[in-house]
């Protein structure tokens, strides 16, 4: 793992400094951030903390009813030890009345709902309090695709973009983050019981180091197999990042050609 360690002191600056300059070329007064009570949103949300100051960052928690009750616990919690404004906006009627028509939907449509519910919610928000939106996603996920278009990978500044999911733990051990939240099963909390490791089928640790190696290094598949990877992991982690790039760009534009 010596190669997704990270300098935390270096980072940290850098993120604080990209953060305090996005503001300042936006015009903007603070930045609203969906605050679940999970390590990528709190970290996200301790940086910009320490960027522009508490009095400019505004902790929107978004629960919905099948959402664990510790979850909403630790966001609030979090939101008085930094002693930033909160505000708790339940999501269960917008998304209940949509689906009242579509009683079929799966979990996964429902799951897409609430995260670009929260979209909207932290859209209209951000007027509110003349703001931007603060990104919380990582590197891992972006590249795997376990985010939902137009829902949480909506943001005006995304500064764990660039960290992988082990390195975000990293940057959160050294801003303070509390160990209980650094600890606990990464999930999405989009329904009972459900974990980000759970459903991806592997383990953070485990696709961070072969992402680094395949994206970062470039590293082929013969490669990445004398470094012990098994070719089935690589596949399906190779077709996971082939499937989802559409996630990963602008829409595309059909260019008419000259008359």
């Amino acid at each position: 793992m010596e190669q997704l360690t990270i300098d935390t002191g270096k980072v940290t600056d850098y993120l604080c400094t990209f953060l305090w300059d996005e503001l300042q070329r936006a015009g903007k007064r603070a930045f609203v951030v969906g605050l679940s009570g999970g390590l990528d949103s709190v970290t996200a949300t301790y940086l910009a903390v320490r960027a522009v100051g508490k009095e400019h960052v505004v902790a929107i928690v978004m629960p919905y009813r099948t959402r664990s009750a510790s979850s909403t616990k630790d966001a609030r919690r979090v939101a008085e030890t930094l002693g930033i404004q909160s505000v708790v906006v339940d999501i269960s009627p917008m998304v209940d009345s949509y689906f009242k028509r579509f009683p079929e939907a799966d979990k996964i449509r429902r799951g897409n709902a609430m995260a670009r519910a929260r979209m909207i919610v932290l859209y209209d928000q951000s007027v509110v309090y003349d703001a931007l939106v603060l990104g919380t996603g990582n590197k891992t996920e972006r590249l795997l695709g376990y985010t939902t278009i137009w829902g949480d990978m909506a943001c005006a500044a995304s500064p764990l973009g660039d960290l992988y999911k082990t390195q975000v733990r990293q940057l959160a051990r050294s801003l303070g983050v509390p160990a209980s939240i650094i600890k606990k099963p990464p999930s999405a909390d989009l329904w009972a019981g459900q974990t980000d490791e759970g459903e991806l089928g592997f383990a953070y640790a485990d696709v961070d180091r072969l992402l680094h190696h395949m994206i970062d290094e470039g590293c082929d598949e013969q490669k990445l197999r004398t470094m012990g990877f098994s070719g089935d992991f690589i596949e399906r982690v190779r077709q996971r990042i082939d499937a989802t790039e559409f996630k990963r760009r602008m829409p595309r534009i059909a260019r008419l050609p000259d008359a």
